[in-house]
């Protein structure tokens, strides 16, 4: 249990670090910081996301255009 508390703690030390550093040498607050990459990553999830529903109904429009018929009598 402590091995994992170690690398928990290691990780949580240094991925705190990049984003204080950044500020650091752009001049901002780290807070500021953080909260940019929290909204980019929920917007390019929702990015995403809409590119998905875009497909899915293109995939639902193309089923209703083109429908195989079997004969000729299915008109």
């Amino acid at each position: 249990m402590k091995l994992i508390y170690n690398i928990r703690h290691y990780f949580e030390k240094h991925g705190f670090d990049v984003s204080s550093r950044f500020a650091d040498r752009l001049g901002m607050k780290t807070k500021n910081v953080r909260l940019f990459f929290i909204y980019v990553s929920f917007a390019t999830f929702g990015v995403w996301f809409a590119v998905y529903l875009t497909l899915a109904f293109w995939l639902k429009l193309k089923d209703l255009i083109y429908t195989k018929r079997t004969s000729v009598f299915d008109l």
